[in-house]
C-alpha cells in the first residue's frame, strides 16, 4: 500500500529539466515585468502564482492538453469573468471564492480550456488585494495581458529550443518509424483511443495521437526483442 505513495520515474533527460526550467525562469519574469509596467508592481506580483504554475505546464509538459495555448487564454478568461461576477454578487469572502474557482471549473471543461492554474486565479482575483479590487472589471486587463505574454514567450522559448509548440489536437503521428506501419485493420488507431478515453468518462492529460505514438513504438521494441530472441537461440 505504501508502495503507491513513492512516485514513478521521470522519462526525461537532466538536459530537458534544465531547458525547461531556464523557460520557466525567463517566461515568468517577462510576463510579470510587462504586466507591472502597465497595471503596476502590486497587481502584477498578486499574479505570480498562477502565472508560475501555468509556466511549469506550458515550459515542462508543453505537449499536454492542459498546456496548449486554448486552455491557458481560455482557462483565464472564464476565471477571471466568473470571479469577478462571483465578486459581485456575493462579495469577497472565503466561500465566494471556493463558489468561484468550482464555477470556473465547471466554465473551463464545457468550453474545453481546462487549466488548472486558472483555479488559484479564480480565487485570487475574489480574495484580491486593493489595487486589484480598485480595477473592478478592468481586473481582466492584467489576467490577459500576463496570460498571453506567459503563452508567447513558451510559443518563442519551446521552438527555439526545438520542442514543437503548440501541439494540433489532431497532429498525425510523425515519429513512428517508417519500417513500422500498421499490420492488419485491427491495428490500434487514434480514433480507438479517443473511444476508449471516452468509454473511461476520466480527464487525462494525453491526447490520443501521443497514445498512438506510443504504442507503435512499444510494438516496434516488442518486435526487435522477439527478433533478438529468435536470433540468440539459434546462437
Amino acid at each position: 500500500m505504501f508502495a503507491r505513495w513513492f512516485p514513478a520515474a521521470i522519462n526525461t533527460r537532466p538536459s530537458e529539466w534544465s531547458r525547461a526550467a531556464i523557460g520557466m525562469s525567463l517566461g515568468t519574469m517577462f510576463s510579470v515585468w510587462l504586466c507591472s509596467q502597465v497595471f503596476g508592481m502590486p497587481v502584477a506580483q498578486h499574479l505570480i502564482g498562477p502565472l508560475g504554475a501555468s509556466a511549469v505546464l506550458l515550459f515542462a509538459v508543453s505537449s499536454g492538453a492542459l498546456a496548449q495555448p486554448w486552455s491557458i487564454l481560455g482557462g483565464y478568461l472564464s476565471a477571471g469573468v466568473v470571479s469577478l461576477l462571483v465578486a459581485h454578487v456575493l462579495g469577497r469572502t472565503l466561500g465566494s471564492a471556493c463558489l468561484a474557482a468550482g464555477m470556473a471549473l465547471i466554465l473551463m471543461c464545457w468550453l474545453r480550456c481546462l487549466h488548472p492554474p486558472a483555479g488559484a486565479l479564480a480565487l485570487l482575483l475574489v480574495l484580491a488585494d486593493p489595487a486589484t479590487i480598485a480595477l473592478d472589471w478592468k481586473a481582466l486587463g492584467p489576467v490577459m495581458l500576463s496570460g498571453s505574454i506567459m503563452l508567447l514567450s513558451a510559443l518563442a522559448y519551446n521552438n527555439l529550443t526545438r520542442i514543437r509548440y503548440p501541439k494540433r489536437a489532431s497532429e498525425p503521428v510523425s515519429r513512428v518509424p517508417a519500417d513500422h506501419p500498421p499490420t492488419d485493420s485491427q491495428a490500434i488507431t487514434a480514433q480507438d483511443l479517443k473511444l476508449a478515453l471516452a468509454d473511461m468518462e476520466a480527464f487525462f492529460d494525453v491526447t490520443p495521437e501521443d497514445l498512438e505514438q506510443l504504442i507503435h513504438a512499444s510494438e516496434l521494441h516488442a518486435k526487435r526483442r522477439s527478433i533478438g530472441t529468435v536470433f540468440s537461440n539459434k546462437a
